[in-house]
């Protein structure tokens, strides 16, 4: 079944036509600054792509708390005129085609449980290590939203006695703000910046990593222990970091000879896809929910 899928973002807008997780015609354009000129684009998209193929749907990634129920994407993002309305009736007008709309963690972590690096498993979870902290936990092989479309929003678990939250302490964008605290007056560095000063052994860099590692594998093993996944992925820029799984392993190991009553140790994986990760798991999203 052909899908013409779209995955919204704060920056840019990406399409192409999927079919059984391949994609195809990809396609991107700047994120509109409104509403109309947003209408305008996905219709000039989707009249393009009927004239050379046939599509059965429309699915959509996007920011936000989508309630599947309502059709309406609540809560707010970097695109806030998607947000508080029933936005997958006006959709639906526009393309008079079946829509879906999923949150992008959530397609993330579909497209990897059906295509990618989670393939055959029941139970994942998918931990987006970006600006903040985001997720997805997959049960049975479906999105868990929650009772209140908080499922996988683990960015706000709080890390220690001071109530720093996973976001705060578990992302390098954030370790990357401690560190040009720590100097100021200077030229601010990016993540990738300060990963590379630790790889060659500069003592503040070091430093900085080990918040950013530790806190990532303390909340792998919590989220292993609380749900009990089959494996957990990474995704976020920042799994494009050679040492990322040896250095959480290591403190895996670390915490697992301090709580030796527990033999339950994680799989973790990083996400096999990048760009197209959206889109896939959109395709998926339609698939069950059609």
């Amino acid at each position: 079944m052909k899908l013409l899928t779209f995955d919204v973002g704060g920056t840019s807008v990406k399409y192409g036509i999927c079919d059984n997780g391949q994609i195809d015609h990809h396609g991107i354009f700047p994120t509109p600054i409104t509403i109309e000129e947003f209408y305008e684009q996905l219709v000039a998209v989707f009249e393009s792509i009927i004239c050379q193929h046939i599509i059965k749907g429309v699915a959509f990634s996007c920011p936000g708390a989508v309630n599947q129920k309502t059709g309406i994407i609540e809560g707010c993002s970097a695109v806030p005129y998607i947000h508080d309305f029933p936005i997958k009736d006006k959709f639906e007008e526009l393309f008079q085609l079946p829509v879906t709309i999923e949150n992008d963690a959530n397609c993330a972590a579909l497209a990897e449980v059906n295509f990618g690096n989670a393939k055959g498993c029941e139970n994942a979870i998918l931990l987006v290590l970006g600006t903040g902290v985001g997720g997805s936990i997959i049960i049975n092989g479906k999105v868990y939203h929650g009772s209140h479309l908080f499922g996988g929003e683990f960015g706000f678990m709080a890390m220690n006695d001071e109530l720093d939250t996973f976001s705060a302490l578990g992302t390098v964008v954030n370790m990357a703000k401690r560190y040009n605290d720590r100097i100021p007056g200077v030229a601010e560095l990016s993540g990738k910046d300060i990963l590379a000063l630790a790889d060659q052994g500069a003592e503040m860099a070091l430093e900085e990593r080990k918040i950013f590692i530790k806190s990532v594998a303390r909340s792998i093993f919590n989220l292993q222990h609380a749900i009990d996944p089959e494996v957990i992925l990474i995704g976020g820029g920042v799994s494009n970091y050679p040492l990322l799984l040896p250095l959480i392993q290591e403190e895996l190991d670390t915490i697992y000879q301090k709580l030796t009553h527990t033999t339950l140790y994680p799989t973790v994986k990083l996400c096999q896809f990048k760009n197209d990760a959206n889109l896939i798991g959109a395709y998926v999203n339609f698939l069950q929910q059609k």
